[in-house]
């Protein structure tokens, strides 16, 4: 299922960098994210389970859907902390996680979200921050579905939960 806003003048950004558990945990936090709900995007199979996405073969990667308030931080802003959050140079892996599932994506909702994706993109790879080229995707947005309940907000239900996530400088 796609989510809703209660508020029109939130926006929703939908980015997939590894196991969704960890990008949530630290997405959730910034100043302006209203809402987070991890789920399955950008593959073939209708209304995947966890089970199946884990396996590679429905096209999906693990993503996070984020509304968030453009009047208090903007899609570029998220869009910075995302590139800090995983390493985007990785093909098809985020840690121990290995697999099209855990590719680094981001699905545009607009061409105007396509356009400051694409500058974006463009400074962290002249940053030299990063010693191999950005392996991120940059795809029109399609069908998201929610995952199980369990998923959500994973690891503030289970704080030695498994992540690869955290902020690098």
């Amino acid at each position: 299922m796609t989510t809703t806003m209660a508020d029109p003048s939130h926006e929703i950004a939908t980015l997939a960098g590894g196991c969704f558990w960890g990008v949530e945990d630290l997405i959730r936090e910034l100043p302006g994210i209203v809402k987070t709900e991890v789920g399955y995007t950008g593959g073939m199979t209708i209304d995947p389970t966890y089970e199946e996405v884990k396996k590679g073969t429905t096209g999906h990667a693990e993503a996070i859907q984020i509304e968030f308030d453009p009047s208090y931080i903007s899609y570029e802003s998220i869009l910075d902390y995302f590139f800090k959050l995983h390493d985007p140079t990785t093909l098809n892996r985020q840690g121990n996680d290995i697999g099209t599932q855990y590719r680094s994506s981001i699905f545009y909702h607009s061409d105007e979200q396509r356009k400051n994706a694409l500058a974006v993109m463009e400074r962290v790879e002249k940053s030299g921050k990063w010693k191999k080229p950005l392996t991120t995707e940059l795809v029109p947005a399609t069908k998201f579905y929610k995952a199980e309940e369990y998923h959500q907000n994973y690891l503030s239900k289970n704080p030695g939960g498994y992540t690869c996530h955290y902020i690098r400088e």
